[in-house]
């Protein structure tokens, strides 16, 4: 059998372009939503998950933000793609190209889906934003390449498997990734932070969460330079230990390339 990669959407779509790259020889395995990506891992129907957490320009992507702690998967790799999440947020990041061109925006769920009604409807006064995988699997025409308003439009994805891989190590530098609940405590967040800083680890997202739809109880996600068996990863984990009421590792993997 086939190993499947799953991702959210429909064949082309940019999260399908990202499985491409990162692994060509697996078969793409498409699906409707974000939860159902995860879940065709967790049930075995799917050996990775492919899913969409940042965009340079959008920001995060919040339903995945929101998924990952409870998914009881595994981060196992990065990769980043000149890309989007979807036609609705790509829209905006070309604006100046359409207004340029008088063209009308109309938005839809999935760019890949609308690619493939277009190609359906054989209509010529109509055109989509997509990709180039898109674009071939449907037998459409591009009329116009990189229309982004801004270059650097880059996002980010996180490779999700049923089991963790902590056993590499070596010259490429490594990221961890982890979730934790901070005490009920004054300057808890604060004394948690210090032992990052004194102990020299370099902490490149922080991002909070509300857990139960509570103001009071607060999860954070974070990610760091390093491995937890790293002298200094250790030490700062342990000092984070003292000022948590719940600490869970996602994911151990190598920094994606385009990460820098």
């Amino acid at each position: 059998m086939t190993s499947r990669i799953a991702f959210q959407g429909a064949l082309g779509a940019y999260s399908h372009e990202a499985c491409e790259a990162y692994k060509p020889d697996m078969e793409p395995f498409p699906c409707k939503t974000f939860g159902d990506v995860l879940r065709a891992v967790r049930d075995s129907d799917a050996e990775l998950a492919m899913l969409p957490v940042e965009n340079s320009s959008y920001g995060r992507v919040a339903d995945s933000h929101r998924l990952l702690p409870e998914s009881g998967l595994h981060i196992v790799d990065e990769c980043f793609t000149k890309s989007v999440r979807a036609h609705l947020v790509l829209l905006p990041q070309a604006q100046k190209f359409l207004d340029k061109h008088n063209i009308r925006a109309d938005a839809a769920a999935d760019s890949a889906g609308a690619a493939a009604k277009l190609a359906m409807s054989k209509k010529l006064d109509e055109g989509v934003l997509a990709s180039e995988l898109a674009a071939k699997i449907y037998g459409l025409e591009i009329l116009a390449k990189d229309i982004e308003d801004y270059g650097h439009n880059t996002t980010r994805f996180l490779v999700m498997s049923r089991e963790p891989n902590l056993a590499r190590r070596g010259s490429k530098k490594l990221m961890t990734t982890f979730v934790f609940q901070v005490r009920n405590i004054p300057a808890a967040l604060y004394k948690a932070m210090g032992g990052f800083a004194t102990n020299g680890v370099n902490m490149t997202k922080l991002e909070s969460y509300m857990v139960g739809g509570s103001f009071t109880a607060t999860q954070f996600y974070a990610d760091i330079e390093g491995h937890p068996d790293d002298e200094n990863v250790a030490r700062a984990l342990e000092e984070l230990s003292y000022f948590t009421d719940s600490l869970r590792i996602l994911g151990v993997y190598p920094k994606g390339e385009k990460r820098d």
